[in-house]
């Protein structure tokens, strides 16, 4: 029997994982979507959605399934699927591997001003000049911005809200990225933006913001990845493999 490897996916460095794997005829491939997203891809293979349960469910799913190896490839900032992964693998006997994406740093010219939670940055708009602010913060997180009414907002999203938060002044762009810079610029410049709010996700997909930012000397202020359980890391589908293959014997 081929083993079974399971991914918590989402991510674009989950789908390029599958993509390798599920070419290989030498073991069974599953991936794992939260289902927070309307008609999501499908990644390469089998395809689960939905929670497990807390750690408990988790274990029980990898007993089940004969799981031998997991891989968390979440986005940086699922911090609570990331401890559930720790306990659950833990609890089932099954080795665990985090592939996250590096952290953007910045870069000479860059006015960042790093925030721990979403209130801090409301604090840092309340404080400052803000007026015109780029917010790509995800849908779940828009509530913590709705009551600032002195500011015009440019809320960007993959899927718009139901219900809408009651923003008193915003515009909605529904899209996708990866982000063009040409068209980052563009954005930036035509809509007057002073401010960005956003996560450090990482990654090449939404980094060209910070650099249309850094040209422009606007301000960006970027809410720090949470704190999670210290595992083995990969920071590439490469590292992962090699990993994988080191389990898989």
């Amino acid at each position: 029997m081929k083993p079974s490897l399971l991914i918590l996916g989402g991510t674009t460095e989950a789908y390029a994982l599958a993509d390798v794997l599920a070419a290989r005829d030498d073991l069974r491939l599953i991936s794992s979507l939260a289902g927070r997203t309307t008609n999501p891809r499908l990644p390469a293979g089998e395809t689960r959605i939905g929670g497990f349960g807390g750690p408990e469910g988790l274990a029980t799913y990898l007993r089940e399934q004969d799981i031998r190896a997991v891989i968390d490839v979440t986005h940086p900032f699922a911090s609570r699927m990331g401890w559930n992964a720790v306990e659950g693998c833990r609890s089932a006997d099954v080795p665990l591997l985090r592939l996250e994406r590096p952290a953007w740093m910045p870069e000479p010219g860059d006015r960042w001003e790093s925030v721990e939670s979403w209130g801090r940055a409301v604090e840092v708009l309340r404080q400052g000049e803000a007026r015109r602010v780029l917010l790509a913060v995800g849908r779940q997180e828009l509530d913590h911005f709705a009551g600032l009414d002195a500011i015009w907002f440019l809320i960007r999203l993959v899927t718009r809200p139901d219900p809408l938060p009651a923003f008193p002044s915003a515009e909605w762009r529904l899209s996708r990225g990866p982000f063009d810079l040409a068209d980052e610029r563009a954005l930036l410049d035509t809509q007057a933006i002073d401010t960005i709010v956003c996560k450090n996700s990482g990654g090449e997909a939404t980094a060209a913001k910070l650099i249309a930012a850094r040209e422009r000397g606007i301000r960006v202020i970027m809410l720090q990845r949470p704190a999670r359980p210290r595992i083995a890391m990969a920071a590439t589908v490469a590292e992962a493999l090699g990993w994988l293959d080191g389990i898989l014997g």
